[in-house]
């Protein structure tokens, strides 16, 4: 296994899972860049690394990992200061190499398709990396870096990733509102929302199994007109949820063409 000397532009959750994962792998973490003094300190101490506010990594390492928000991403990657023959690389989806400043010569994506908290440890070998390179040395290296996580890379240019990001929100994102829903509605009904845990788990197995168009069921791929109302009516008292009802609703009606 490939040995590097890693640093970080950010000290957010995916900066956090990364040095873990890395550190636990034989990697050394040398130094930590974040605005956020409190949470970098913390990170860079917990791996014996230093800590800056100002994006001038000082020291040569093999590579320099980027990993803020995206608002946020031109401004720090711009600001950045470093070796010549480091690879400056970041973590966002919807991004490519064209946020990268002349100065930078190595310049990467290392875009990994997972959402991170800081409660959860999340499984590396189970997170594709999408990696976009300048050249064929440094796609070899982004390559190797993820193998170093037992996990696989896959070359996909800008355009493809912003699909996938695009993918990721309403696979993750959606999901996760769609299910805050479902609890609110469960809790006025009295009950936990553990009673929806068997149906949710079934629901990501099957769609994972036979592919999630396959697996519709419900009033809308039906077009149940009779139950739609009936929740509609149910959903009187919150006009948020009732708009999200009927919409997606439609959408799966549209989607199956059973028409209205």
């Amino acid at each position: 296994m490939a040995q590097y000397n890693l640093s970080f532009a950010g000290a957010g959750k995916v900066a956090g899972a990364l040095c873990r994962e890395f550190s636990s792998r034989g990697m050394n973490i040398r130094h930590i860049v974040s605005a956020s003094e409190g949470s970098a300190r913390l990170l860079a101490d917990h791996y014996g690394a230093t800590w800056s506010a100002d994006p001038v990594f000082v020291e040569e390492v093999e590579v320099i990992i980027v990993a803020v928000p995206d608002h946020k991403l031109e401004k720090v990657i711009r600001s950045i200061r470093c070796h010549e023959n480091t690879l400056v690389a970041h973590t966002a989806g919807s991004f490519g190499l064209e946020v990268f400043p002349d100065h930078i010569n190595k310049r990467g994506v290392f875009y990994p398709l997972q959402t991170f908290s800081e409660e959860r440890k999340v499984l590396f070998t189970d997170i594709p990396f999408f990696i976009e390179a300048g050249n064929p040395e440094t796609e070899l290296l982004l390559k190797n870096l993820a193998e170093t996580l037992g996990a696989k890379a896959y070359v996909v240019d800008k355009e493809n990733r912003k699909l996938l990001h695009l993918a990721a929100v309403f696979v993750c994102n959606f999901v996760n509102h769609m299910l805050t829903a479902g609890k609110d509605i469960t809790l006025k009904a009295g009950l936990s929302f553990d009673v929806l845990e068997p149906l949710i788990k079934e629901t990501i197995s099957k769609a994972m199994e036979i592919g999630p168009d396959k697996s519709q069921t419900g009033p809308a791929i039906r077009n149940d007109k009779n139950t739609i109302a009936k929740h509609i009516d149910l959903l009187s008292c919150s006009p948020e949820f009732k708009s999200i009802y009927k919409e997606i609703t439609e959408s799966i009606i549209k989607y199956y063409k059973t028409g209205l």
